[in-house]
């Protein structure tokens, strides 16, 4: 069995829950690139994946994860190889999908599952939408991460899988295609498996807000944003949209706009408010 999750926090808990569970036993893999942001069009050719390489080169430049996309760490598509490699050579094998109520998890899902048709009957999908749960406080809750699910919860969660169906292998990568043609840059769950799409600009609105009268790390600001915000998602994204909007000239900033730590923001209008206060 091969267990599929879509981030680096999924992997240790799901391993944790193996080993309170024999009958889960098997090999947890990651999907790593982020899905719900960023360029789709002609996401399976060689021409549309090295234009979505080369737009994380850009979003990446300059700030903490600079020169992430060509260490081969993030490798999807190699990983979708071996996995069909291993599927046609070892005919028992079953792969489960984990994916939780998030439009990261559920853009990764699509992006996935559209590439192994051919399997049907031996991909299994364990969507936990809408399942509740108990925290270690006892309360019930329902997350929109698996990481956040205590690992003997997860014996409950397995309980859902069941094979993808044909069905669906017809109908979500045609959703997943709309998507692709319409090849915007932030993708939102609407609900369900529903994904809807944005601008690439759709989370600076609310980004401004966390821009206040007073110097702030940009590090801050983000950190505002996503324990804040209703909408989040990546801190690069995050710091890769700050910088566009300090590029228009409508705050100030002091310190090299670099890794968010090194520089710091402030909102003019406030800055000038504040300084006729003083003189006043």
């Amino acid at each position: 069995m091969i267990h599929i999750v879509f981030n680096e926090a999924d992997v240790d808990v799901l391993k944790k829950a193996i080993e309170l569970d024999e009958t889960l036993q098997g090999e947890v893999w990651q999907v790593k690139d982020d899905y719900a942001v960023g360029p789709l069009a002609g996401i399976y050719t060689a021409e549309g994946i090295e234009a979505r390489r080369q737009w994380w080169r850009d979003v990446l430049a300059g700030g903490d994860y600079a020169g992430k996309v060509d260490t081969g760490e993030v490798d999807d598509n190699k990983l979708v190889t071996e996995l069909t490699e291993r599927l046609r050579n070892e005919p028992a094998e079953i792969v489960w999908v984990w994916a939780a109520q998030n439009k990261h998890d559920v853009s990764g899902y699509y992006w996935l599952m559209s590439q192994l048709k051919e399997f049907q009957g031996r991909i299994y999908i364990l969507y936990l939408n809408n399942l509740p749960f108990i925290n270690e406080k006892g309360l019930i809750f329902y997350p929109e991460w698996l990481s956040v699910i205590p690992p003997k919860e997860f014996l409950k969660a397995k309980k859902l899988a069941r094979p993808i169906t044909l069905s669906e292998f017809e109908v979500d990568p045609d959703e997943w295609a709309k998507l692709q043609q319409e090849d915007k840059g932030v993708r939102l769950l609407e609900g369900g498996k529903k994904l809807g799409q944005q601008d690439y600009s759709y989370y600076d609105a609310d980004l401004k807000k966390y821009i206040t009268g007073d110097w702030q790390k940009a590090s801050k600001v983000i950190h505002q944003f996503l324990h804040k915000n209703k909408q989040t998602t990546g801190d690069a994204y995050l710091l890769w949209r700050l910088k566009t909007l300090l590029a228009t000239g409508e705050f100030d900033v002091q310190g090299e706009v670099k890794n968010m730590k090194d520089f710091e923001v402030k909102g003019k209008q406030a800055q000038a408010q504040a300084a006729e206060t003083t003189n006043a």
